[in-house]
C-alpha cells in the first residue's frame, strides 16, 4: 500500500461516524444514500470511490454489496430508529447498519 492510500484511509476514517435515521432522512430525500453491506469495509469503499475505481465500484452494484436506499428500507429505518455508520464521499453519503 503506498503512502498517499494509508492517508486516504486514515482520513477516511476519521470522518467515519454513527449517525441515526433522522440525520440520514434529507439525504435519503435527496437520493444520495448508498448501503454498503455489512460484511464489508466502509472505509475501504469509501476509498474505491474516492480513487474513482469506477470498474471495481460497478462490479459491487452489481452483486449488490453496494445499492442506493430503497424507500422499505427508509420505512423500516424510521419504524426502528436505525442507526448507521456513516462517511461522506460527496456527494454520496455511505452507510452501514449497526448492528443492534
Amino acid at each position: 500500500m503506498t503512502t498517499p492510500e494509508i492517508d486516504l484511509q486514515d482520513l477516511l476514517n476519521a470522518q467515519t461516524g454513527r449517525v441515526g435515521w433522522p440525520e440520514l432522512v434529507r439525504h435519503f430525500a435527496r437520493g444520495v444514500v448508498i448501503c454498503v453491506n455489512s460484511d464489508q469495509d466502509l472505509v475501504e469503499i469509501a476509498g474505491k470511490l474516492v480513487l474513482d475505481e469506477a470498474d471495481l465500484i460497478d462490479g459491487l452494484l452489481q452483486q449488490g454489496v453496494l445499492h442506493r436506499a430503497q424507500d422499505n428500507e427508509a420505512m423500516r429505518w424510521q419504524e426502528e430508529q436505525t442507526e448507521f455508520w456513516a462517511v461522506v464521499v460527496a456527494p454520496w453519503v455511505l452507510v452501514q447498519e449497526r448492528s443492534k
